[in-house]
């Protein structure tokens, strides 16, 4: 309690606010002034009139938060707070790929580099993908980064043929499918929803899809007591609270795991926290030509929104 309180102090002295993440540890979700997916934390940023933003959660995030705020002070509790599937798209090699097609338009989601965000057209979250696909013309030639498995999706539900980069994030994308139907069989009434960057074969046993949040709305909504749930382990503290009384399973990357952690996410801690605010330790800079750039897509995708 003690360090929460001298946090809180810190934030009314340097006006500062954090930012959180559904996939943080709970108590740092529980201290945190916006807590949200890619999408609801990316519309805060750029509204918040704080002159200090504390991002507890992956470096993408934080980069973010500084193209769409310049001119106030972004930092990031770890910056070994990386992120699998931005890594898995290279700038250079994206570049290189991205010139072997000149008449493609570039969707890429959020969960990528500035550089990535400098190279798109339009940048998306999974709450909000299908409209921004939607408002190309039907006949634009689209790439779309970096995650297949988004890629794919979109493209199943769509109807599309968009040129998918081949990335993926570690969380998601290592589920695994025979442990699900374990599960399932043990508990046959119970509801398997899913986030968007599993694989195909999860996502076909899914009775809900959809963005972080949409999956805490569908379980708060749902009648069912029971969910067997595909995304990071995270998400269950924020379910929990939001719907009493109802049981989760979150689906592991082994038989006999009872978790799904992203160990980038999980590097936030109170303390860190507490470092940034009191020392002004691990500051995000960016320079203004990134900056101008990355936010262009940026901008685009929360007026679409």
């Amino acid at each position: 309690m003690k360090i929460i309180e001298e946090i809180n102090t810190l934030k009314k002295e340097k006006k500062a606010v954090i930012l959180a993440h559904y996939y943080t540890l709970p108590e740092i979700q529980d201290i945190s002034d916006c807590l949200g997916d890619s999408l609801a934390l990316a519309q805060y940023a750029q509204k918040t009139e704080a002159d200090v933003i504390i991002f507890a959660g992956v470096y993408f995030m934080a980069e973010t938060a500084k193209i769409l705020n310049p001119l106030k002070r972004v930092f990031l509790p770890d910056f070994d707070s990386k992120c699998s599937l931005a890594d898995s798209c290279p700038a250079n090699d994206f570049k290189v790929f991205k010139e072997n097609y000149p008449n493609y338009k570039v969707v890429s989601y959020i969960n990528c580099s500035a550089e990535i965000k400098m190279l798109s057209d339009v940048i998306c979250t999974s709450g909000n993908a299908k409209k921004i696909i939607q408002s190309f013309d039907k006949n634009e030639k689209i790439i779309f980064a970096p995650d297949r498995n988004l890629g794919n999706y979109l493209n199943n539900e769509l109807g599309l043929n968009m040129l998918l980069w081949d990335g993926a994030c570690h969380v998601h994308d290592t589920l695994k499918v025979e442990q699900l139907v374990e599960i399932k069989k043990s508990h046959p009434d119970a509801k398997v929803i899913a986030h968007p960057e599993c694989k195909q074969i999860i996502l076909e046993f899914a009775d809900f899809i959809g963005s972080t949040t949409a999956l805490l709305n569908y379980v708060k909504n749902a009648n069912n007591k029971t969910f067997i749930v595909a995304t990071e382990t995270g998400i269950l503290h924020a379910m929990r609270k939001e719907a009493p009384g109802k049981s989760f399973i979150i689906l592991g990357n082994e038989k006999t795991c009872e978790c799904n952690d992203c160990e980038y996410m999980k590097l936030n801690t109170l303390e860190k926290i507490y470092d940034c605010l009191s020392k002004e330790k691990n500051e995000i800079l960016l320079n203004k030509k990134v900056i101008e750039k990355a936010k262009k897509p940026i901008l685009k995708m929360l007026a679409l929104s």
